[in-house]
């Protein structure tokens, strides 16, 4: 159960109905996760969910390489809604379900494309230590140029900020019956994961 009230169409005010009828009438199709705390500063879940929109739909990054940034966060701060929502995500944009189930469990996946190593490093790194080294800044640079590293910051970020949403509110899952997928790899409160080999062993990126 849910720490705070969670809003329904039933209860809701004028301006929360506007951005709930936004919201389902959009791409998510249904209101779930962090929104749904949100909604108690309509202006706040509007912008949110716009924001949302555009870092998961909109932009330069593929999806399998944008849901891979999406596990890798959620799998770092025990995301539990976060992880069941784009795990199917990211298997239907193409990422291999072996390495979805070796993030799951905090193992270090085996990568078949150089730019899916690059992501999962440039995602941990900066999640882990609150930057990237250089080697593997610019892996990302050369593949997606200064707009995509800006769009993987960006995805980071927000859906950090959606993992603690979701995480400090116990919003619950959006489906009876579904048990939480992960398990705690390491602490109470985030997992660690680990670092692939150094990015220079592996081969060249390849530009988009």
């Amino acid at each position: 159960m849910a720490r705070i009230s969670l809003p329904i169409p039933e209860t809701m005010t004028a301006a929360q109905r506007s951005v709930y009828d936004a919201i389902v009438s959009g791409p998510r199709a249904r209101l779930v996760g962090p929104l749904r705390a949100a909604l108690h500063n309509p202006e706040l879940a509007d912008r949110w969910q716009k924001m949302g929109a555009l870092l998961r739909f909109g932009t330069s990054i593929p999806p399998r390489l944008s849901e891979l940034a999406v596990l890798v966060t959620a799998r770092r701060w025990n995301s539990q809604i976060e992880w069941y929502i784009h795990a199917q995500a990211a298997r239907d944009a193409g990422l291999a379900s072996e390495v979805i189930d070796a993030i799951r469990v905090g193992a270090a996946p085996a990568f078949s494309h150089p730019d899916d190593a690059a992501m999962y490093e440039f995602t941990r790194q900066l999640l882990q230590a609150g930057t990237v080294d250089a080697g593997t800044y610019e892996r990302v640079l050369e593949s997606y140029g200064e707009v995509g590293v800006v769009e993987v910051g960006a995805i980071v970020g927000y859906y950090s900020m959606v993992a603690m949403t979701l995480n400090v509110h116990e919003i619950p899952m959006p489906d009876e019956g579904v048990a939480p997928p992960l398990e705690p790899v390491a602490g109470a409160g985030s997992s660690a994961l680990p670092a692939l080999p150094r990015l220079t062993e592996l081969p060249p990126a390849v530009s988009h």
